[in-house]
């Protein structure tokens, strides 16, 4: 049956709503926010700085977001104060769960499920209360008794003055073992070590002498060490997977996985001298000495004397869509990806946490250990111009470079990055926050904190859904590790859903959180079941991965159950939202299907502001950093038909609407926000004789093939000479696609 706008009043049916989101949301002002927030996300919202989680959306957009839709008023002006509402958000893909915290915080019980336990031990530390000054203390204790047993392990002495100093980083590079002369050689790609951005001069490892030389300008050709004249190549041996050997000249490939993990020797360090620093320029290097060589030793003969004795984790490394790299390189298990110092510290550290009796300390403090894990394994790579450690999530993956540096464990406070100290401070600041969220206004070039008193992020974990009454009652929240499908949502039991679905074929989540979780797991199994299994993997997993054999149709069907589960619960006219970008058109497929399985019409896409330029794993692409908000209700509406002029008439808008905020749309962007766009008129188009219980596959191709048809009718391939044409006639600018997004 073909129900008509009228049919739908008569079954008293929820019409097209048009006092929330769909009229309220001001894509200028929330860009505004998100922009700035994305650059330097922890000090906009230092709640994240609990734990790290992936490509996570700005927190000021779903407070927009939500703001848009249950506050009535300007939301410029109200957005700056605080606010107790009530009711019940749940997100079925909380991940690092902003959308939760942000409802949170706005005095809503919260239902939140990941199918990853690292997302879920994430979102719940988020939301537990801390007594601050109790950890602090915990964590100075801590670190003061793993400093006791191991802390001559990472000092130096100073080129200059001769005294004990700290060391900040150790720099290693992996080696390879000619085939033909049995010579093992270094794999510098080149002998760069630091730039003179934040050293007065460029600095460089002598192959010829293994001194460091400083030189004040980057020289572009060869150039005489300073300490034996032989001359410093400006590139190195290795390049393009193949080195040739020093000793006898034959060229050869690596990585060889039959020869296991690869050799590494250690060339360099920096390290910081108290003494000298008060009249020193820049930082303090050295070319290791035969103590700090011994220390490597002693590290070495700890771990072999109490390696069985301390928790670290001896998994294997599965093979998949990302892992498997490691595995060109000879890693089998995670312990491979670690130095013996490494192993010991980390081993150490971990111990002495889990013997803090406290259990809610004890488990913040394990929180701590596992972030700091990212910048303390043989993947973290040593920022040349930056000087300092990178994180081996930089990139959402696992590359494996040639030149290696070891953090320090402990580390200074406010020397240095990436210690556990350091990751103490950051979870402190983000705890604080929690305790009193503010919100930061830039005015011009200036830009003021505004405390929004009255607002706290923090709930009462239960075990069953919340009733939504949160008025006079700390905020609740029901969070799960497990998938979506698992959760009993009784209908009407939602005031509505707020999330940022999994994009099928994006980050692998699971595969690189489960270098943290195997080392938690060690520790929390026990009295965890979230961490009973040996990995977050799991077949439930909304992801496209060719080694686990996903394929678009188990992402759709998964999407669809999850979306139907949730839509059934939300209350009458109450609103399903989640962002969403992707350049393919395929990719928006399963969204058309499993809202259209879940009864569901799209009743407003929105631009948003997301992703920063910046991000490496985005830089120099075609990618967008605007998503599409996708608003929908449990409604049935009159056709939305799309033609080229109206596709074009309303990326105009969008564009002009993000440009208020500060984004100059890209090619990208265009693309992105019109393949939104093209997604809800097929979604208007299809839903009159939609039949949810074909065949997957079925559903899938009509999606597709309606998809394409809009696409062509509508000029898709020509929608950016269109959309630039059409801006040209107007005051408003867009960018072209390798030119920066802020107007």
């Amino acid at each position: 049956m073909v129900l008509t706008q009228d049919a739908d009043d008569a079954l008293g049916l929820p019409t097209p709503h048009d006092g929330g989101l769909e009229t309220r949301f001001d894509a200028a002002f929330a860009a505004r926010l998100a922009l700035p927030e994305k650059q330097i996300q922890q000090n906009y919202r230092p709640i994240i700085g609990v734990h790290k989680w992936f490509a996570r959306r700005p927190g000021t957009l779903f407070r927009n977001l939500l703001f848009a839709e249950f506050v009535d008023g300007p939301t410029d002006e109200l957005y700056w104060t605080d606010h107790h509402l009530t009711g019940t958000i749940a997100d079925p893909f909380m991940g690092g769960g902003t959308p939760l915290i942000e409802a949170n915080r706005l005095g809503f019980d919260v239902v939140g499920a990941d199918v990853n336990p690292m997302a879920y031990w994430i979102v719940r530390q988020s939301l537990r209360d801390l007594d601050i000054k109790a950890f602090l203390a915990a964590a100075d204790d801590v670190a003061s008794e793993v400093e006791a047993q191991l802390g001559e392990l990472y000092v130096t002495t100073c080129v200059y003055c001769h005294d004990i100093a700290p060391v900040k980083y150790f720099l290693w590079v992996k080696q390879h073992t000619c085939p033909d002369c049995g010579t093992l050689n270094d794999l510098f790609p080149g002998y760069l070590l630091a730039e003179n951005a934040r050293h007065p001069n460029y600095v460089y490892l002598c192959p010829t002498c293994g001194e460091l030389s400083e030189t004040a300008s980057r020289p572009v050709a060869d150039h005489p060490c300073e300490h034996c004249s032989s001359p410093i190549p400006r590139y190195g041996p290795a390049r393009r997977n193949q080195c040739t050997c020093g000793h006898c000249g034959t060229t050869f490939r690596y990585p060889d996985p039959t020869t296991g993990p690869p050799a590494h020797r250690l060339w360099a360090m920096e390290y910081h001298c108290p003494k000298c620093k008060p009249g020193w320029r820049g930082r303090f290097f050295k070319r290791p000495d035969e103590e700090d060589v011994k220390r490597v030793g002693r590290a070495e003969k700890l771990l072999v004397e109490l390696g069985e004795a301390l928790p670290i984790p001896d998994d294997p490394i599965p093979p998949g869509d990302e892992s498997t790299r490691l595995h060109r390189w000879g890693y089998t298990e995670y312990r491979e990806m670690f130095t013996a110092r490494q192993l010991v510290g980390l081993g150490t550290l971990l111990a002495v946490i889990m013997r803090w009796p406290d259990l809610t300390i004890r488990e913040a403090l394990l929180t701590v250990f596992s972030d700091s894990l990212r910048y303390q394994n043989l993947l973290a790579r040593y920022d040349t111009m930056a000087l300092k450690c990178q994180d081996i999530f930089s990139v959402h993956g696992f590359p494996v470079g040639l030149v290696q540096c070891e953090n320090v464990l402990l580390g200074t406070p406010k020397v240095g990055s990436g210690a556990f100290r350091h990751f103490v401070a950051k979870y402190r600041r983000a705890k604080e926050y929690g305790e009193q969220p503010f919100e930061t206004r830039i005015v011009g070039r200036r830009k003021t904190l505004i405390p929004i008193i009255g607002e706290r992020i923090g709930a009462s974990l239960v075990d069953a859904v919340p009733d939504g009454l949160s008025g006079n009652r700390e905020p609740q929240a029901l969070l799960v590790a497990a998938s979506a499908e698992t959760l009993d949502l009784a209908p009407g039991s939602l005031d509505g859903v707020f999330t940022d679905p999994p994009y099928f074929d994006n980050v692998q989540y699971a595969e690189l959180i489960d270098f943290c979780y195997v080392w938690l797991r060690r520790v929390l199994a026990a009295d965890n079941p979230a961490f009973v299994c040996p990995t977050t993997r799991n077949a439930a997993e909304l992801t496209g991965n060719a080694t686990e054999k996903r394929d678009l149709v188990h992402f759709t069907s998964g999407l669809s159950t999850v979306v139907s589960r949730y839509a059934a619960a939300l209350k009458p006219g109450a609103p399903f939202v989640f962002t969403y970008h992707h350049n393919d058109l395929s990719a928006y497929t399963p969204l058309v299907v499993a809202l259209l399985d879940a009864g569901l019409t799209c009743s407003q896409t929105l631009p948003a502001a997301a992703e920063m330029e910046a991000s490496l794993h985005i830089a120099k692409t075609a990618s967008s950093i605007l998503d599409t908000v996708f608003v929908c209700r449990a409604m049935l509406s009159p056709a939305t038909a799309i033609t080229a002029a109206r596709l074009r008439d309303e990326l105009v808008q969008d564009c002009i609407a993000v440009a208020g905020g500060g984004v100059n749309a890209s090619q990208g962007d265009v693309r992105c926000l019109a393949l939104g766009h093209l997604a809800r008129a097929t979604i208007s188009e299809l839903r009159p004789e939609w039949n949810r219980d074909a065949a997957v596959e079925k559903r899938l191709s009509a999606a597709q093939q309606q998809l394409r048809t809009l696409a062509e009718e509508c000029g898709l391939s020509t929608v950016w000479e269109d959309v630039c044409h059409a801006l040209s006639q107007t005051d408003h600018i867009v960018a072209t696609p390798d030119v920066a997004h802020h107007a």
